[in-house]
């Protein structure tokens, strides 16, 4: 028997999630599309601040950093849920593995929100429900009609004019961005006299 305080935390390992997304950073506009839809689906109504997807810009920043998007990794190590005390972050095997959070067990602690290793955290919090909320690839989004999840549509996806976010089904390389920031640019965007490199 282990003595108080001397036990060895067992390393945490969580399935692989069934899908990502990717973004391409140089076809989005920024018109945060996808913010509103994001938080309509999830919450009934347009408010960014409840959105799960952000989009920061910098107006003082040149093509292509002026603009980021800042979506939630589903991680293959997922910090967030491996941080929470009440097991509200878990994985969502019901859903296609998706690291996602029942606000019912939320305390409201934000120790998820300082574990994400990303800035701006992925984790997002709900300021109106004081608990903490992050992308389920629409898997459990009460004010929209379609399936969504891994095996179905995303809002953000749906609803960008650019075509500037894809769900793919293998995990991105998770060190650094460039897993996540992908070229979805093709020749009709060459045709409109974009660069497609």
């Amino acid at each position: 028997m282990a003595e108080v305080g001397t036990a060895e935390k067992r390393p945490f390992t969580a399935p692989l999630s069934e899908g990502y997304l990717v973004v391409d950073r140089k076809k989005c506009s920024g018109c945060m599309s996808c913010m509103l839809a994001c938080s309509l689906v999830h919450e009934g109504k347009t408010d960014l601040s409840l959105s799960r997807i952000q989009i920061v810009q910098n107006p003082w920043g040149c093509f292509p950093e002026d603009i980021a998007l800042a979506i939630c990794r589903q991680c293959v190590n997922p910090k967030c849920v491996e941080a929470c005390p009440t097991e509200a972050l878990h994985v969502d095997a019901a859903n296609g593995n998706t690291r996602t959070v029942d606000g019912s067990l939320c305390d409201g602690c934000q120790v998820c929100i300082d574990a994400c290793p990303y800035k701006p955290s992925r984790m997002i919090w709900h300021h109106e429900k004081g608990v903490a909320v992050k992308c389920d690839l629409c898997g459990r989004a009460p004010h929209w009609i379609e399936k969504g999840g891994p095996k179905g549509k995303q809002a953000c996806v749906e609803i960008c004019p650019m075509r500037a976010i894809k769900l793919v089904k293998e995990a991105p390389e998770q060190e650094g961005d460039a897993g996540y920031e992908v070229n979805l640019r093709n020749e009709h965007w060459g045709w409109l006299g974009f660069p497609t490199d």
